[in-house]
This record gives C-alpha cells, sequence and structure tokens, in this order.
C-alpha cells in the first residue's frame, strides 16, 4: 500500500512540474509578444491559460483522491496541502501572464512607450527565474534554493518602484490624454509581472512549508 501511494505521490509532483512549465512557458510568450508587439502572439497566451486553468483543476482532483482514499499520515497530508495551495498560486501567475498579453492591443497603438522601460524585460528575467527555482526546489526538497526565490522578490520590487516612478513623473509632465493611458498600460504591465514574483514567492514558502511544517511570512526569520 506504502510502495502504491508513494508512486500517486510521485505523479503528483510531476504533474506540478509539468503545471510549472506551463506557467513559465505562458509567461514568456506573453513577453515575447510584449517585446515584438504582436497581438497574435498574445492571443495564444490566452489558450495558453486555458490549459493551465485545466490542469490546475486535474490536479486538484487527484489531492482529494489521495486525501480520501489513502487515509495519508501528517507529513504527507502536509504535502498535499500545500501543493493544493501551490496550484492556486501557480494557477493566479497564469492569470497575470494573461493580463500582460491582455495590454499588448493597447500598446501596438503607441510603440513608442514599449521600449522606455528596459526594467521591464529585468523583471520579466528575474520572475522567470524565481519560478523556474521553485520547481526545481520542490522537486529536491530544497529549503535553502526556497528561501533564495523569496530574496529575489526584493529585486522584482525594487525595478517595479522605479518603473512606477518613472511613469507617475512622465504622467505628470504630460497633458495628452492618449500618451497618459499608453503609459498606464505599461505600469500595468510592470504590476502584473511584480504580482508574479509575489505568487513565485507564496509557491516557495510552500515548499519551506513541505520541508519544515512550519510556515513562514515574507522576508522574516519567525514561523507563523
Amino acid at each position: 500500500m506504502r510502495e502504491r501511494f508513494q508512486r500517486k505521490l510521485d505523479e503528483l509532483r510531476d504533474e506540478i512540474l509539468k503545471m510549472g512549465g506551463m506557467v513559465e512557458d505562458e509567461l514568456k510568450l506573453a513577453l515575447n509578444a510584449l517585446d515584438q508587439l504582436d497581438t497574435g502572439m498574445a492571443r495564444q497566451v490566452y489558450e495558453a491559460d486555458v490549459a493551465v486553468n485545466a490542469i490546475r483543476f486535474a490536479i486538484e482532483e487527484k489531492c482529494f483522491e489521495l486525501i480520501v482514499t489513502q487515509q495519508p499520515a501528517a507529513r504527507d497530508l502536509r504535502a498535499i496541502v500545500a501543493v493544493m495551495n501551490m496550484i492556486i498560486d501557480l494557477e493566479r501567475m497564469g492569470d497575470q501572464a494573461k493580463g500582460i498579453a491582455k495590454v499588448i492591443p493597447h500598446i501596438v497603438k503607441h510603440p513608442s512607450q514599449a521600449g522606455q522601460f528596459p526594467e521591464l524585460r529585468q523583471m520579466g528575467a528575474i520572475v522567470t527565474g524565481m519560478l523556474r527555482q521553485c520547481m526545481t526546489a520542490f522537486t529536491s526538497r530544497n529549503e535553502e534554493l526556497a528561501r533564495l526565490v523569496i530574496g529575489q522578490d526584493d529585486q522584482a520590487d525594487q525595478l517595479f518602484a522605479r518603473v512606477f516612478s518613472q511613469i507617475m513623473k512622465q504622467m505628470a509632465s504630460t497633458e495628452h490624454p492618449e500618451k497618459i493611458e499608453a503609459m498606464y498600460e505599461m505600469l500595468r504591465i510592470a504590476r502584473e509581472l511584480e504580482r508574479f514574483g509575489d505568487l513565485a514567492t507564496n509557491v516557495a514558502e510552500r515548499v519551506i512549508y513541505i520541508v519544515t511544517g512550519k510556515l513562514y511570512e515574507l522576508n522574516t526569520d519567525e514561523p507563523e
């Protein structure tokens, strides 16, 4: 029975990794669509997000099945509950990628705004790496790597603050409604990336919970 249960847990782990890879691909697609101002590519992000949502619910069903049929011990139950929280955050990360795609048709109308903020590309690289490291930490039960992910969120936050400051100054210095609208859309992209990083941090915290049995808040060393 234990061997059968372990196989089910291994299958669940593989499904989580698959979902993480799908979310990473969705974000990369959204960022590429932004770089190229490609509305067709942006529409593909919507399709990718549908697939992410579907696998989230499939994993959730598997978690319920394991709880009901296998009566897992405390440590295994902790891992399953953590996974159920992780897939919610992963699905929301997909929503942030879709949020970027939603903005692209507006940016296409004002292409000169798109290249003004290199910080967005930096943010994209950071949060993509955070997600990838979350999945590695989850697979290897690596608490130290999970904590490194949490630390990287500060970098994304700093870049967001820089973009926010620049955009606010530009919006204050212009009276052209179209330019203001375009800058607002760029701010939306920065906000989606900043939120993506926050959600990656949530996933990292759940990895720590699986390993240690304790929940930690962002940037603190004290258990909740």
